[in-house]
């Protein structure tokens, strides 16, 4: 490779002091350096020169610093300098220098590839996030579409069963406003007597008694104890097995306990006793309609009182008037209550169709079972682990606890 001499190094100087302007510092290098006797042609050489040998000597000295002995192409990890770097650094500096360079840029390659994978997973997790986001809101939709056609089909047996009503207390109506035949009473409690002395007589019984016709049938008021209290329909009664204590539900959210005192009734005891326990059920404000108590029933000992009322609730109750538990699985009204003889099972039977066995010791559901098509209108026990249910389905089924079929089923009925 040739170099450039020392003349023609002057006369690049020189061109480039009279084309930047610098006239007296052109004419002096020019005096010293005798330019005018230089056999250089000025017309064949370029205007720039000196600046472009200048910048291409940099570049070469770039391209230098960026080559190492194991490099084959250094188009991808390219690192540009400083001019004033070049100029005062030797070229292992340089090399240095642009390694620790292209170190610092390799880290903050990786560090940003690692943002960009921390990015797209954090899109995926996002994108995993809404799609079960979207998968939570159709089971919603479709738990929501599930109850609001359960709520319609409790509504249709709830119009059925209240169109049953309405039938059946059109009838009662018919036949109290049918005219009876008026017939003497005492003629045919004769003739009543005279029928039973015959087959007396027949069968070699014994004699019969006179039948008295003079005392009136009426029984007198003060034999009588009337409970007020209840301020809508009364659906159901019960005794308790102690026989002092009376249970009743009303269409009023309530159930009471009536304490009736042994023997015959006194004055102050035919407006009610005295000592009555209200049980609600329901708090504050509520649809006290939704919480009619449809059904009751005592355990065998007397101690606990069972309600179920139309909100598809059971509860328990002390006699004191307590509340022990609240029974919630049912999702329609509850229209039937049975303890077992042991007292440790509780069967209600409700209109959505199933029956439930409790565990009244945890107030737990031991079994549901849901045989039926129709409502559950009735329930009873036969031992301490199997019963029978029926249904306006017109079917009745035999379970057992711990059976998932019924034991026996009858059909025959049919309304």
């Amino acid at each position: 490779m040739s170099s450039i001499t020392s003349v023609e190094l002057n006369y690049l100087v020189f061109r480039y002091l009279q084309e930047s302007g610098f006239t007296h510092a052109a004419f002096a290098l020019g005096y010293e350096a005798g330019i005018n006797k230089s056999p250089i042609d000025g017309n064949m050489v370029p205007p720039g020169a000196l600046i472009t040998f200048v910048q291409k000597g940099l570049q070469y000295l770039e391209l230098e610093a960026n080559l190492n002995s194991g490099d084959t192409d250094v188009d991808d990890d390219f690192a540009f300098v400083q001019p004033l770097d070049l100029i005062t650094k030797d070229v292992y500096e340089l090399q240095r220098m642009i390694k620790e360079k292209k170190e610092n840029l390799q880290k903050e390659r990786e560090k940003e590839k690692e943002k960009e994978k921390e990015k797209e997973k954090e899109k995926d997790k996002e994108s995993n996030r809404e799609r079960e986001r979207e998968r939570e809101r159709e089971r919603g939709r479709e738990r929501e579409k599930d109850r609001q056609e359960k709520e319609r089909e409790l509504e249709r047996d709830r119009e059925r069963i209240e169109k049953e009503k309405v039938r059946e207390k059109a009838k009662d109506k018919e036949k109290q406003h049918e005219e009876p035949v008026e017939r003497d009473p005492i003629k045919d409690r004769e003739e009543k007597s005279n029928v039973k002395h015959d087959d007396n007589e027949a069968c070699g019984g014994p004699e019969p008694m006179d039948v008295c016709t003079s005392l009136s049938c009426e029984i007198s008021s003060t034999d009588v104890t009337i409970l007020e209290g209840h301020a809508s329909e009364v659906f159901a009664c019960a005794w308790s097995p102690t026989g002092s204590l009376l249970a009743s539900g009303s269409g009023d959210s309530t159930a009471r306990i009536w304490t009736i005192a042994d023997g015959p009734c006194t004055s102050s005891m035919q407006n009610g006793p005295s000592n009555v326990l209200v049980l609600k059920h329901f708090k504050g404000r509520t649809n006290e309609k939704s919480k009619d108590v449809t059904t009751l029933d005592w355990n065998g000992e007397g101690t606990l009182l069972a309600t179920g009322s139309y909100d598809g609730q059971a509860r328990i109750w002390g006699r004191d008037g307590e509340l022990r538990s609240t029974l919630n699985k049912h999702k329609g009204p509850v229209f039937s209550l049975k303890w077992n003889k042991k007292g440790d099972y509780l069967l209600s039977g409700s209109v959505d169709k199933t029956a439930i066995v409790w565990d009244v010791k945890t107030g737990e559901w031991k079994q549901q079972y849901d045989f039926h098509t129709a409502p559950t209108l009735d329930v009873d026990w036969r031992n301490n682990n199997s019963f029978a249910t029926c249904s306006t389905d017109t079917m009745i089924y035999v379970c057992k606890i711990g059976e998932s079929h019924p034991v026996k089923a009858f059909a025959g009925h049919q309304a």
